[in-house]
């Protein structure tokens, strides 16, 4: 009876590859010859040497799984322990039984030989109610992943392991109680069958999902997943069994392995753990101007005054004197990918580099009048004091000439000159004190528009 299960499980492996139902396989793992070399046809195949195991089954016993469908998990699990170095020094095995609650059929500390094992096996029951997966994952970490169970200590680096197989939906939380055992350092292989959820074991289950994450249409073919598990922890694969020491990624080298880095990552010189490669660095960005690193990778950015082009990596200089771009009371100079103020003629810039105020073009210094400076609006007039006339050159003063002999039609012409000449100096006076007002107007607009 057993030669002819163990033939019937070759054939199907063989077909594994045609049924719709070999989704979740792992396409990474190699499948060796069948049906080649002593033993290959019976259940009792030569037990593989691989590394030692912590490993538990966790085997879903709900009502939606009928009587002969379960007897057909049982025979599962002989075969699986039958591939299996199982010993007190190799691969230590417990069984666990769940529905709506966790029943442990033996922990790790137990049995060390096949036939007890497979003896206990056959004598488990259903348990016949709900489906509470995420209860049975916490009750192996918490009751049967301990030291006083069987679980050899952390210091011997023996992998632990865990295989569910299930048929329905958790009907608990998975995902935080999975993610927890998986961050204490247990490896979840997820096996689903029939109605199972893929969502669900795809989250409980450990990274790559590929290798981690089986499917079969019914119980009636669960046991051609034997060879698979045997592939997976026979193979002289150690980044697929998880016992190497690489923080980043794992690479097979024949019968051993070397470690390498994701990319924007570097090994270390104890060829184990990676560092953040300088991405920035001088050759190994593309930026035009500023390189910041993040996460791995970079983004360019640009000096004050440029703007990062469309293909964000190249700059180009910002026009700075552009409407609202720049705080010129008047006038506005480009200076690189900078600014600078300036004011129109007639004016100067104040102490604040920004806002202007009117010159006053008569005073000392500022104009080249002999004697008499007179402000016309932003420019300026030259003029003489009374006894002297202004010269071709409109700057420089003479005094005038007078006869001794005068006559009264002379007489009263000088009389007309000098009212004349009080007119116009009066007249002047009252041009260069609107003047003031108008300037004194103008700074104080200009006071309040730099206010706003």
């Amino acid at each position: 009876m057993r030669r002819a299960l163990g033939t019937l499980g070759c054939c199907l492996a063989l077909l594994l590859p045609l049924l719709p139902a070999t989704r979740g396989v792992p396409h990474r793992l190699r499948r060796q010859p069948l049906g080649s070399g002593p033993g290959r046809h019976g259940a009792a195949d030569t037990a593989c040497k691989n590394r030692p195991l912590d490993l538990v089954f966790i085997i879903d016993s709900s009502r939606s799984v009928r009587p002969e469908e379960f007897e057909k998990v049982k025979i599962f699990l002989s075969e699986m322990i039958d591939t299996l170095d199982v010993g007190e020094r190799t691969t230590r095995v417990a069984v666990m039984n769940y529905a709506s609650t966790v029943k442990v059929e033996f922990p790790l500390r137990t049995y060390f030989d096949k036939a007890s094992m497979k003896a206990a096996v056959s004598r488990i029951q259903p348990l016949s109610a709900g489906t509470m997966t995420g209860l049975a994952i916490q009750a192996a970490v918490d009751e049967v992943f301990t030291e006083e169970m069987g679980t050899r200590p952390a210091n011997f680096n023996i992998p632990k392991v865990v295989i569910v197989v299930t048929d329905g939906r958790p009907q608990d939380q998975v995902e935080n109680v999975a993610a927890n055992a998986r961050s204490a350092g247990i490896e979840i292989y997820a096996v689903g069958v029939g109605r199972a959820d893929m969502q669900s074991l795809r989250i409980m289950a450990s990274e790559p999902l590929d290798e981690h994450v089986f499917y079969v249409e019914t119980y009636g073919v669960i046991e051609k997943l034997t060879a698979k598990f045997r592939e997976t922890f026979c193979a002289a694969n150690t980044c697929a069994l998880g016992t190497h020491d690489c923080e980043q990624l794992c690479v097979s080298n024949g019968g051993s392995y070397l470690c390498d880095c994701y990319e924007g990552y570097t090994l270390n010189p104890d060829k184990r753990t990676c560092s953040a490669v300088d991405v920035c660095a001088p050759g190994r960005h593309e930026c035009d101007q500023i390189c910041v690193s993040n996460n791995g990778s970079y983004v360019c950015e640009c000096f004050e005054g440029y703007t990062l082009n469309p293909d964000k990596k190249t700059c180009s200089a910002m026009d700075m004197c552009a409407p609202g771009r720049h705080d010129c009371a008047q006038v506005c100079r480009r200076n690189g990918g900078s600014y600078s103020c300036d004011c129109f003629e007639g004016f100067t810039l104040n102490p604040d580099k920004k806002t202007c105020s009117a010159v006053d073009m008569c005073a000392p210094g500022r104009h080249d009048c002999e004697q008499v400076c007179v402000r016309d609006d932003l420019f300026y007039t030259c003029d003489c004091y009374q006894g002297y006339v202004l010269n071709p050159d409109k700057k420089t003063c003479s005094r005038a000439t007078t006869s001794s002999l005068v006559t009264n039609e002379e007489a009263c012409k000088c009389e007309a000159i000098a009212a004349l000449q009080d007119s116009v100096t009066s007249r002047l006076e009252a041009l260069s004190t609107k003047l003031d007002e108008v300037s004194q107007k103008l700074q104080a607009y200009q006071d309040r528009q730099q206010v706003v």
